[in-house]
């Protein structure tokens, strides 16, 4: 049976989108804190609370953000460019 499309709002750029429900990226959200579930206000990740868990929201993204976050993901994920030699100049007098 096919699914019927739906039109929704992505919860990062607020665009008004159509989707096919099942096939739409969802993140689970803290709406206390606007923030997806399990990650701090520093960026990192820990385990939920339970509390945090019972009152995370599913929320829609769209294609365009989700192809803009992974662009972010991949260049973050860069390795550092290596730094050249030091090399000591003649001294000076």
């Amino acid at each position: 049976m096919e699914e019927i499309p739906t039109i929704g709002r992505c919860h990062l750029c607020k665009q008004t989108f159509g989707f096919t429900p099942a096939q739409v990226m969802t993140v689970m959200m803290d709406p206390e804190t606007n923030l997806p579930l399990g990650m701090t206000i520093s960026g990192t990740f820990r385990e939920p609370t339970p509390e945090a868990t019972a009152r995370a929201v599913e929320v829609h993204v769209c294609p365009g953000c989700v192809g803009r976050v992974e662009q972010l993901k991949e260049f973050m994920d860069r390795p550092a460019p290596p730094f050249g030699t030091w090399s000591r100049g003649r001294p000076r007098p």
